[in-house]
């Protein structure tokens, strides 16, 4: 096994693409070691990308934040202005493992991890988050959920790295919130999760709205009739009704020792329901 460390995305870049065997990108590592450690492969070549310039930092611009690759998911929690902007994101990054694991695992690492139980994933898909990817062919953006495409698996090519997630710069009057159901009190995956992003007219009306659930299908799912449930309310009673059973409609769960299919369509509706509250409370809603 060969490790390096490159000071370039370029030279990154360069080395997994010219890799004649299996390679492994190396950020937090806490879940490509437990991985190794666990005897299920080990890479020819692993790639640390601590050492890039940018990879570890969050910057915020008139756009909006872009947080690198290799930032921990505590050094999220830290930063006041991207908590404030948007705490859904923020919240979901800090269920990822323990106290420990925060200081190393990265919410880049947890989308290429392509668990269908990411804790990430469902916030930045709601947030309509992107990620920059950097490849032998340059460098691209596209959407997060377009990055997994079934459990373990990634849409990524050979060579290519994300560099970055990209946050848009919030509108006025909106707010965003992740919530999960998980057997234990904490270090668990998610059974079943929900992310809402609410956008509120001056009248306290959602004018947009982002619904993703995670757990429930191969991928996280962004459920688009739930967003049109939301758009034109206030969110009454009724409301909250329908998005429980447009979401629950929506799953495509499997029956495992976690959960039956039918417990996983009723619980996200449920956290659909109390993730929306949150949301439009945050967004200045009454």
């Amino acid at each position: 096994m060969r490790y390096i460390r490159p000071l370039s995305i370029e030279d990154a870049v360069g080395q997994l693409a010219g890799s004649a065997g299996t390679a492994a990108i190396l950020a937090g590592g806490s879940d490509l070691l437990v991985r190794m450690k666990g005897g299920f492969g080990e890479p020819e070549l692993i790639v640390d990308i601590k050492a890039i310039d940018g990879l570890s930092e969050i910057r915020e611009t008139a756009e909006g934040f872009s947080i690198g690759a290799a930032v921990p998911c505590a050094v999220l929690g830290e930063n006041t202005d991207l908590k404030k902007a948007w705490p859904g994101v923020v919240e979901a990054a800090k269920l990822i493992g323990s106290k420990q694991v925060q200081g190393r695992c990265t919410i880049v690492g947890n989308l290429c991890n392509a668990s269908p139980a990411a804790d990430s994933v469902p916030a930045l898909v709601a947030a309509g988050a992107k990620a920059v990817v950097v490849g032998p062919a340059g460098r691209r953006t596209i959407p997060v959920q377009s990055v997994p495409t079934a459990p373990g698996k990634t849409s990524l090519a050979k060579g290519e790295i994300i560099e970055a997630i990209l946050l848009d710069k919030r509108e006025p009057r909106s707010g965003d919130a992740y919530l999960r159901f998980i057997p234990r009190t904490e270090m668990d995956i998610a059974v079943v999760s929900a992310g809402v992003n609410l956008t509120l007219d001056e009248h306290g009306v959602v004018k947009s709205a982002r619904v993703a659930l995670g757990a429930v299908a191969a991928t996280v799912l962004l459920v688009e009739e739930a967003a049109e449930v939301l758009i034109g309310s206030r969110l009454d009673e009724a409301t909250l009704e329908r998005l429980a059973k447009v979401c629950a409609g929506a799953c495509r769960p499997i029956d495992d020792k976690r959960g039956t299919i039918e417990f996983r369509r009723k619980v996200a509706g449920v956290l659909a329901q109390r993730a929306a509250t949150s949301a439009y409370a945050r967004a200045g809603g009454k």
